[in-house]
């Protein structure tokens, strides 16, 4: 019996003609391929000539094709994990496959290929020898204000996936903490026929995001400098982590070491907050 193995392959972002001559190998010799939409990925096999077995794995039913995917490399067969495009486990499926495939002892290996975050970087013009991903951000809430607070103060480039219906409100969200010049760039449909690389100061892109737009869209905000945490924002940090049950004094601490203001100022602000 041959070795099985795990072959994770990045797929085109939208243009079939990314495809390398190493992906359409690995799926012609695969036994079996695990995608996250099967419609999507039939039209892709069918482009290189490809006929295995195709079987879903999304987040609903990740855990239990998990399974199957282990005892079919576990069996000898050669399995290929795919994502919608691009890379799976990056903000998509996947990565609960590859640890099980690796607490296993079992083969793996990684095709490379297409990014629409190396792309969108890119194509940006910001510099791109230091940049953070953060994926999609919350919806709503404490997580949603903080993960944007971070954004304000980060001194490398952030790229973001946004939700097209959701682009005239992530914008709304950063601009609400972020310097009205630092430029943003909003790539829609890289590789595809529309493709559209727009650039421009997050004040500017407040007036020209405003209708419903279509397509997929990575943004990118401009690197800014560093920007000292305020006291108050700090207090209320730590307000966050007494809510969900930190002690004051571990609270204080913690975002003292976090931010760089006084531990002291920090808990005199929370037993104000409770007095």
């Amino acid at each position: 019996m041959s070795e099985g193995r795990l072959s994770v392959c990045a797929t085109p972002i939208g243009n079939l003609g990314d495809v390398s001559a190493r992906l359409a190998q690995t799926l012609n010799e695969a036994d079996v391929v695990y995608a996250e939409d099967t419609r999507r990925t039939s039209i892709l096999l069918a482009h290189v000539g490809a006929h295995p077995k195709l079987r879903s794995l999304f987040v609903g039913n990740e855990r239990v094709r998990t399974e199957e995917l282990v005892a079919d490399v576990a069996t000898g067969k050669k399995v290929v994990l795919v994502s919608d495009a691009g890379m799976p486990t990056v903000s998509d499926p996947g990565s609960e496959a590859v640890s099980a495939v690796r607490a296993a002892g079992l083969a793996m290996t990684v095709v490379p290929g297409p990014s629409a975050v190396t792309s969108a970087i890119t194509a940006a013009g910001f510099g791109a020898d230091r940049f953070v991903f953060e994926g999609f951000l919350p919806k709503k809430g404490k997580e949603r204000t903080e993960r944007i607070r971070s954004i304000a103060r980060e001194d490398r480039a952030v790229v973001l996936f946004v939700p097209p219906h959701q682009l005239a409100e992530d914008l709304a969200s950063l601009a609400s903490v972020i310097s009205s010049d630092r430029r943003v760039a909003v790539t829609r449909e890289m590789t595809k026929f529309y493709e559209e690389v727009w650039v421009g100061s997050i004040a500017v892109a407040l007036t020209h995001w405003v209708d419903d737009v279509k397509g997929e869209i990575t943004l990118v905000i401009e690197p800014g400098e560093e920007v000292p945490v305020s006291d108050e924002e700090a207090i209320d940090s730590a307000g966050h982590l007494v809510a969900d049950g930190v002690s004051a004094s571990h609270a204080a601490r913690q975002v003292a070491e976090e931010t760089g203001v006084s531990r002291r100022v920090i808990y005199q602000g929370l037993l104000d907050i409770q007095s």
